[in-house]
């Protein structure tokens, strides 16, 4: 039963495409700009949609790889994510310390709960009793991606509640919010989306992975490129950024060949949520690419604009993308189990999502025309969103109209 992570991740979708409008229409001075609504549009995406997806979906996905019953739904869980989230996303505009600490615990202690679940759900006995053949992946492998991803979702959620109520010189962190972005993105999306891949490729692509064998060094190389992500900031050492920026390039490339590889002769047939996750990847690897070049403070290279927008072309060209395509194939096993569930998108969506990536990017290099492009981007984005939106209100619409008819008592006659 997770219809009510599901919900909620549709409210926060909403919120995210409006959030998105709000931005286009501030970039072309159409409306004033308001306090806290830039970390807003991001975590609508991160903590709202995405965290909603990850709770609900998670332990149902670990049981069925596990060879394990169905969990019962966590009602603790969910109130405790749910309210933490309500009140921080009260706290974050009006910058009140204590809602923000208040939520940001709350969060904490939901992602803590969680973990506990999934580390329980070991492999059940027998289940595992053949061992993988080298065309499948190991059914423990998506687990150990997802544990990993919630534990830098707490080191994340630490270091950006700590940015509102100055834990910073407490933590010794040099720079924070270098640190908060690596924790979230680097570790808990990166391993969260490469376990998602791991567990549903086959199902949504009739296919296995390229190389199930490569996933066991993938996972190590992903886990040590987010560690020294995270760390170097910290410390302010190169000596950890530039080996985590190389260790999970390496780790990402490789994960997206093993899901390109297998269908790459076949691609005129692909759909476009196959195209969705193929091309977010882009965007997530953009600012990884650059980041050297900041790093090196190259002379007339904008690291500062690049340093304030790409978080925001990353969540919504990588992330909101990814989403595009996972959250639809999610909605439809929830709500219409017994139709076949197929990857969400549209070739609008695929177009605009991907174009607004393009003129973010340019607002940061083209600075004469930094306002109209910013706006255009956002702009697209929320044109992108639409059927999307469309497309997921059908599921729940015919979900809900099906089980109303089911549950319908027989005519007498």
């Amino acid at each position: 039963m997770s219809s009510p992570y599901f919900f909620m991740a549709f409210l926060y979708l909403l919120m995210a495409v409006l959030t998105a409008l709000d931005a286009a229409l501030t970039s072309f001075t159409l409306l004033p700009w308001f306090n806290g609504l830039r970390w807003l549009r991001v975590h609508f995406i991160t903590l709202g949609v995405l965290t909603q997806i990850t709770f609900g979906l998670l332990p149902g996905l670990v049981a069925i790889r596990t060879g394990q019953a169905r969990p019962k739904f966590r009602w603790d869980i969910w109130a405790t994510l749910n309210t933490g989230m309500l009140v921080l996303l009260i706290g974050i505009p009006l910058v009140n310390r204590t809602l923000i600490f208040s939520g940001g615990t709350l969060i904490f202690i939901a992602v803590v709960l969680l973990g506990l679940q999934l580390y329980g759900m070991r492999v059940a006995p027998g289940a595992s009793s053949t061992p993988p053949t080298d065309n499948e992946v190991d059914p423990r492998a998506g687990r150990k991606f997802y544990l990993m991803g919630l534990a830098y979702f707490l080191v994340g959620i630490i270091v950006g509640t700590g940015l509102w109520l100055g834990w910073v010189g407490a933590l010794r962190i040099h720079t924070p919010i270098e640190v908060h972005i690596p924790a979230n993105n680097w570790g808990l999306l990166s391993m969260v989306f490469a376990g998602l891949l791991v567990d549903l490729y086959p199902r949504f692509s009739g296919r296995q992975l390229a190389w199930p064998r490569s996933i066991t060094p993938i996972f190590w190389l992903m886990t040590l490129g987010a560690l020294g992500l995270v760390v170097g900031p910290w410390i302010a050492s190169q000596y950890f950024i530039v080996p985590g920026l190389i260790l999970h390039l390496v780790a990402t490339i490789w994960l997206w060949l093993n899901f390109v590889q297998p269908a790459w002769k076949e691609r005129c047939s692909w759909s476009p949520g196959m195209r969705h996750i193929a091309l977010s990847y882009f965007w997530m690897l953009a600012p990884v690419l650059v980041a050297p070049l900041i790093l090196l403070g190259v002379p007339g290279f904008p690291g500062a604009g690049i340093e304030q927008n790409a978080p925001q072309a990353l969540i919504y060209g990588w992330v909101l993308q990814f989403g595009y395509a996972i959250v639809p194939f999610l909605f439809r096993r929830a709500f219409l189990p017994k139709e076949p569930a197929k990857l969400g998108g549209s070739t609008f969506s695929l177009v605009t999502v991907n174009l607004g990536g393009a003129f973010l990017w340019a607002s940061i290099f083209v600075t004469s025309y930094t306002g109209i492009l910013h706006g255009t981007a956002y702009a697209l984005w929320t044109l992108s969103a639409l059927p999307i939106t469309a497309e997921i209100w059908g599921i729940v619409r015919d979900g809900l109209a099906r089980l109303e008819t089911s549950g319908a008592a027989p005519k007498q006659t």
